[in-house]
């Protein structure tokens, strides 16, 4: 009996049900008390025989709450199957059947948002808006698996129905994470620009490693999608963690109780207290910036001086001459390889050779305090290094115009010479305001520092910047 309630489960056949109830009127009754893994509405929910689900709940409603060897509710299978019709008339049943867990943890609403059941989701919310409280058990909201397996539509209506200010939106799982940490770390921009846009987002909140949305964006395999999920963040403005000077300790959530299979509200109940203050810190990482910028530089000075270097103007000879065609020593011998101009006019080749090395040595040693892991993480270091990329670009400057001048014929060189000291001058000029600039910031910082003058009001109360103490 029990094998022909199956088959008929698994055709929609009514008719064969009735027939088999009229030969055992307790047939729907032994199968709820047997220990069978799932009954016949758990099998046509899942196939989404609506007619047959109907006659069902209608001769035996506590099939509903009968649960299958995963622990999953007939809701819990016609939810993970989109079967819309099916879950109204489960809802109509048993509404609390949204608050049950199976094995893994998930309700019949966490089951939808993950295979992306747009419109199960707006039901299931629409009857039993608690259900949105529910936790899985790694303390992940409903929300988290949404961004978690990129069902941006779930999101959107999940966000319309608790509101874009509730709580939950900032809700971290076990590992600190919130949405915003998930969509930036699977770099999903649509959800991303959502989150940001519609929702009250915590954009600085910590995880558990102590890092933002915008750490773990720096931190992640860079793309092409990198850039407008950078200008995105930083338009919210967002920062990373060693910017953010909290004013209070972090705030640590207390334990969640897990929900059981007819009880929930977890999030619901708050002690007062707990809410977690939000620090607004509008600081720029202008350090950040400069110490990108100056390896940017003087990577691309290495790279030009290295190729001066080895193709000197005018090229390196092409071949051998030590003896003429008779077997005599030439008067002005040439090895293949090496410069023409060494030969030719050796006094410029030296200077030549000497401002390209100071080029090409200032640019590295740049580039190898960079990578170099030392503590040269105050503004002071920073304005040194400045100094050494100053004077890598003047002596690329002169490498520069003392490669035109060989380059250039003996007719063009009194204008090339007049090109060359009005150019030279205005560079110096350039130079010495810069530098002046530099040394007068120094200064004014120095007397700062010492309270010789009155600091600068920050923008931002109550998160105090030292600039010595500023981080790269």
């Amino acid at each position: 009996m029990e094998k022909r309630l199956s088959e008929a489960a698994m055709e929609g056949n009514i008719a064969t049900l009735k027939e088999l109830l009229l030969e055992d009127p307790l047939l729907l009754d032994r199968t709820i008390v047997s220990c069978v893994s799932e009954t016949p509405l758990h099998i046509s929910s899942m196939l989404g025989h609506l007619g047959f689900v109907k006659e069902l709940l209608s001769l035996k409603p506590e099939l509903a709450s009968e649960f299958d060897s995963h622990g999953s509710s007939p809701l819990h299978l016609a939810t993970a199957k989109g079967y819309l019709e099916i879950v109204k008339e489960l809802l109509l049943v048993d509404p609390e059947l949204c608050m049950v867990r199976n094995q893994d943890g998930r309700t019949p609403l966490h089951v939808a948002a993950v295979k992306g059941r747009v419109k199960v989701v707006s039901e299931l919310v629409r009857v039993k808006a608690e259900s949105t409280r529910v936790l899985t058990d790694r303390a992940e909201t409903v929300l988290h698996l949404c961004v978690g397996h990129v069902r941006l539509e779930g999101l959107k209506v999940l966000v319309e129905a608790i509101g874009k200010d509730d709580e939950l939106v900032n809700w971290k799982d076990c590992d600190g994470n919130t949405i915003l940490h998930i969509a930036v770390s699977k770099k999903q921009i649509e959800t991303i620009k959502f989150l940001l846009a519609k929702t009250s987002v915590d954009v600085n909140a910590l995880n558990t490693n102590g890092s933002t949305a915008f750490d773990i964006l720096i931190q992640s395999p860079r793309d092409l999608r990198d850039m407008d999920i950078e200008e995105f963040l930083r338009d919210a403005g967002a920062l990373s963690a060693k910017d953010i000077r909290p004013i209070v300790q972090e705030w640590a959530p207390t334990k969640v109780p897990q929900i059981t299979k007819s009880l929930t509200s977890t999030l619901t109940t708050k002690e007062s207290g707990s809410e977690r203050p939000v620090v607004k810190h509008q600081h720029t990482d202008w350090l950040g910036r400069k110490r990108s910028a100056l390896m940017v530089v003087a990577s691309l000075i290495a790279t030009v001086a290295f190729q001066a270097g080895i193709t000197p103007p005018g090229g390196v000879w092409q071949d051998d001459l030590t003896v003429d065609n008779n077997g005599n020593p030439v008067k002005n011998p040439h090895i293949a390889g090496t410069a023409v101009m060494a030969y030719t006019d050796s006094l410029e080749y030296g200077q030549f050779m000497i401002f390209n090395t100071i080029a090409f040595l200032a640019s590295l040693s740049i580039i190898l305090l960079l990578v170099s892991g030392l503590p040269i993480k105050r503004r002071r270091w920073m304005w040194i290094q400045m100094v050494i990329l100053w004077i890598a670009i003047t002596a690329q400057v002169v490498t520069y115009f003392i490669s035109l001048r060989h380059m250039s014929p003996d007719k063009v060189q009194g204008m090339l010479r007049d090109v060359t000291e009005i150019s030279v001058l205005t560079w110096l000029a350039l130079i010495s305001v810069v530098f002046i600039g530099n040394i007068i910031r120094m200064n004014l910082w120095v007397l700062r520092k010492y309270g010789y003058i009155k600091a600068k009001e920050l923008a931002v109360p109550n998160a105090e910047i030292d600039d010595d103490q500023e981080e790269v």
